[in-house]
């Protein structure tokens, strides 16, 4: 029987925001957004290691503060997925492991999510896992929610901004919208790192398309659960909201 190899979570948590400055510090229920994120997560029993990876001192000493394992990364990186590959790389994983990209900006993460995005590297020849959950036709048509359409053994067929597929004969198909959270090979990460932006990615503004554009599947996994992620400070009105509902989260 095929065995998981080493899980490695890590949280890109970058100070800058254009929307949103210093947001993985802004307070809920009197910690920093990136310790719920983190304390989420650690509930995920597949995990090997989980670590924040950042670019600011304020970032590193809040997380120290709070017992919450952080590297400081480069300043410079171009994306989050650059942040993500020099700290696994800190992490000295192993091409076979697996690196799951956590968004420090998710502090409602469902840690079953995590784990349902974990389970299809029991199959070896799995590189890439994401999340997807059904939505109505009138949430396709948000140009802020991607979609994405999937062949029948659930691989992505393509992600866009645009609702697809097109329901030209108005006959009530089915909508997925895609939760922006990857778990890679450790050798897929580095191969999508060094790739560089595609045409379609640029066009669509989606970095997963990278991957479809250059042959590398990437294997869908739908969730019952939803997403709240903070882009702007209305946001974190949203998730304080939900909390407030649900009560206080502790670790």
């Amino acid at each position: 029987m095929n065995q998981l190899p080493n899980i490695y979570g890590i949280i890109p948590a970058r100070y800058q925001s254009s929307r949103f400055p210093g947001k993985a510090l802004a307070d809920i229920q009197g910690k920093p957004m990136f310790w719920h994120v983190y304390s989420r997560a650690r509930q995920c029993p597949s995990f090997s290691h989980i670590v924040l990876a950042t670019d600011d001192s304020r970032i590193v000493s809040a997380a120290e503060a709070l017992s919450v394992p952080v590297f400081m990364t480069d300043p410079n990186h171009p994306s989050g997925t650059d942040r993500v590959v020099e700290a696994a790389e800190k992490l000295k994983t192993r091409d076979e492991d697996v690196v799951v990209n956590i968004q420090g900006d998710e502090p409602l993460l469902k840690p079953d999510m995590l784990e349902a995005l974990i389970q299809p590297f029991y199959d070896q020849h799995v590189q890439v896992t994401t999340l997807a959950k059904q939505i109505d036709p009138q949430a396709s048509q948000n140009p802020h929610l991607v979609k994405v359409v999937m062949d029948r053994k659930g691989n992505a067929l393509y992600f866009s901004r645009c609702p697809i597929p097109f329901d030209r004969q108005k006959a009530g198909g089915t909508y997925w919208g895609h939760i922006g959270i990857y778990a890679f090979r450790m050798k897929t990460l580095k191969q999508f790192q060094q790739l560089g932006p595609s045409d379609l990615e640029s066009m669509e503004s989606l970095e997963q398309l990278r991957l479809l554009e250059n042959g590398i599947p990437i294997q869908v996994v739908k969730t019952a659960y939803d997403s709240q992620g903070v882009d702007r400070p209305d946001d974190l009105k949203k998730v304080l909201e939900i909390l407030s509902k649900d009560g206080k989260y502790e670790a």
